[in-house]
């Protein structure tokens, strides 16, 4: 496990490595389950890369329910429905709070906009470097992207009045929640780090 960044510590102190993926799918299919074995895993490097992930997960364990259930959105191997409904759940709770009053009817589209900004974030940060462009930046495209995955129609009029800033504000929120779940990990890299 390399400290590179907290998103990538993030990913990595979570992500348990297989000796070779025919061992997995011959586990699977003669029982059904997965069973984790010990006995291939004794080297030097696997013990330096479990002290590191403990540390991490000191860090990560230590967050508020949705502020952890965000970075694991965004950043953990593996994704659950329950993890990513917790992690939509406060984005859109703090874009609420953020937000002038609105209907029901609007707050319900909201609802999916908001899904439709963290995956666009999500993708944006992937692999730890946030490199990747925004891939629905056009509004012509997102609300494509939410008819086709939702079925939320979004009218174009007025698009900017009716929909631009609750989607600024939805990427703020993103980084705002973005932020608070990786500092406490950065400052556990910091620590390893001047510790070594």
């Amino acid at each position: 496990m390399q400290l590179n960044s907290a998103r990538q510590a993030w990913h990595d102190c979570l992500y348990t490595a297989w000796d070779s993926q025919g061992a997995f799918i011959e586990q699977l299919g003669l029982l059904g389950a997965m069973v984790q074995t010990t006995e291939k895993q004794r080297k030097a490097s696997h013990a330096v890369h479990q002290a590191l992930a403990g540390g991490i997960q000191v860090a990560i364990g230590r967050l508020p329910r949705s502020i952890k259930a965000f970075g694991n959105f965004m950043y953990a191997p593996r994704l659950d429905a329950d993890t990513q409904e917790d992690a939509e759940e406060a984005v859109f709770t703090m874009v609420q709070q953020r937000s002038p009053r609105m209907t029901a009817a609007k707050r319900e589209k909201l609802e999916y906009v908001v899904k439709g900004v963290m995956a666009r974030y999500r993708y944006m940060h992937q692999g730890g470097q946030s490199a990747n462009d925004d891939p629905l930046a056009s509004p012509e495209g997102f609300r494509a992207w939410l008819d086709g995955h939702y079925g939320v129609h979004l009218e174009s009029s007025n698009w900017e009045r009716d929909w631009g800033g609750f989607v600024s504000l939805a990427f703020e929120c993103c980084e705002d929640l973005d932020k608070q779940a990786l500092s406490p990990v950065a400052a556990a890299i910091y620590e390893m780090r001047r510790a070594a």
